[in-house]
This record gives structure tokens, sequence and C-alpha cells, in this order.
């Protein structure tokens, strides 16, 4: 069997920048085992299948070594496509998903996640990361990931850990986050649980990050920036109980698979 597959640049205004996801569009879903090999056999932090189902799609994301619940530039990455092919009528992609319905919505070149809010509540930090990450945080939260707070860009930049330190910990992945100098705020994302040192540019982490920073610097809309090596840039907005991530993407390859 042949599949059609596309490789697109997530959060980025040029190739090389942002977050790189493999999308794949099919009429059927192939089984769970196929599309975790070819998550694997892409090497890339996410792989995203989607399939129609009525007037909507339904979206699944792999990482090479898991399924999981929710995936930011992947979803940016399939909505991009799906805009493109003339799949999606109008400006706007809904999309079903283990973690509810997601829309996507173009505005001035721009795409927006219409995500879930995700609020993180303090807690003590775990000695895996005191004991795992070069540089102690100020703050430590919690909601689906580990959220360190620090007290500058320096910090952050500079900040390292060792993976099997905190492959144990009970979150998908570990976000470290400052205040920005030309941004709002500044993020780096680390994801041990899906065998992933750093993940380059990750929406998901945003449904976190949106939240805290709002209500720290009294602003519902804020300029953010993922400050690893290949970097973003993200447009969000807190709505509450829902945030938009925005970006843009850009086309690196396009072929086939045969599985």
């Amino acid at each position: 069997m042949k599949l059609r597959i596309l490789q697109i640049d997530a959060f980025a205004e040029k190739v090389f920048q942002g977050n790189p996801a493999a999308v794949c569009v099919s009429a059927t879903w192939l089984p769970d085992e196929l599309m975790q090999k070819i998550a694997l056999e892409n090497n890339l932090s996410e792989t995203v299948f989607c399939v129609k189902e009525g007037d909507l799609f339904r979206i699944r994301w792999f990482t090479p070594e898991k399924e999981v619940d929710l995936c930011g530039h992947a979803t940016l990455a399939a909505a991009y496509h799906l805009f493109n092919e003339g799949l999606a009528s109008g400006d706007r992609v809904q999309f079903y998903s283990l973690s509810g319905e997601l829309g996507v919505f173009k505005k001035n070149n721009i795409l927006y996640l219409d995500f879930p809010s995700r609020k993180a509540l303090p807690v003590e930090a775990p000695k895996q990361i005191l004991n795992s990450f070069s540089i102690v945080p100020k703050e430590v939260w919690k909601s689906r990931d580990y959220m360190l707070v620090y007290e500058n860009e320096s910090d952050l930049l500079n900040l390292r850990y060792s993976m099997e330190g905190v492959r144990d910990l009970d979150s998908l992945g570990i976000i470290a986050t400052c205040v920005g100098k030309e941004y709002d705020f500044l993020s780096r994302f680390f994801a041990p649980n899906a065998g992933l040192y750093e993940d380059p540019v990750t929406g998901s982490s945003h449904c976190t990050l949106i939240p805290f920073w709002s209500e720290r610097l009294g602003k519902k809309n804020l300029q953010a920036y993922q400050a690893s090596s290949r970097g973003g840039k993200l447009f969000c907005e807190d709505l509450g109980e829902r945030v938009l991530i925005g970006g843009t993407c850009v086309s690196y390859l396009e072929g086939w698979i045969e599985v």
C-alpha cells in the first residue's frame, strides 16, 4: 500500500525553523501498530494521522515511542495541509481527538489552534527534577506536565538535564519557562517519557503557559518564543476555558511511503 506523506515545519517562518511534523491523511484508519511503526521510522517528534469522519476529521498523534493525547504543532501542520489541498472548506477546520473537539482557523495568514486551557497548580519540586536539572527553578507547577519557572533568560537558555533521571515522573513532559525581554515569555519543553530530549516548538505546553503568564503579566494577548535550537514564535490569547495558539507553517517535503 502506498500512502502520501508530507513533512511540514510548524510554528516556522521558513524551513529549518519551528517543529517538523509528518502528516498522513488517508481514507480509512491504519492499524495502530502500523501507525506507531511509521512514526518510529519517521523519527520526528510527532507523526499525525487524519481521517475524515462526516464533516470533521479525526486526528491522532504518535511520537516514535507512543501515542499522545494532544499535540499542537502537528495539529497546526495537519490543518495547513488540509487548507492547502482544499480538503477543509472556509477558514476553519474541526478535529475529533483524544482531548475532545479541536478547531483551527485562519486569520491574517496565521493559523490559530483553539485548544483547551490546562491551568497548573503550584507543587513541591520532585527530587528527580532537583537532582536532574542543572539549574534549580524558583517555582514548580503542575498540570499535565511539570512547569519549572526560572529567574531569567540566561538560566533558561543554559539549562541542561539528565533524561534518565526524570523518566519515571508522572507527566508527559517538563516545561521550563521565564519572562522574556523581546517576547512576553520564553519556554523550552522536554519529553523524556516520549523519548525526546527536547521538543523544538510545543503547542500543547502553551495550554498551560498561556493561562499562567496571562494571569502573572495581566495580559490576555501574549507573544511567546520557544527557545530551542530551531526556535519558533507563537501568538497567544487567553480565553478562560480555552486558549488560542497561533503560528505559521512551511512545507519541507512531500512523497510516498510503501507499507
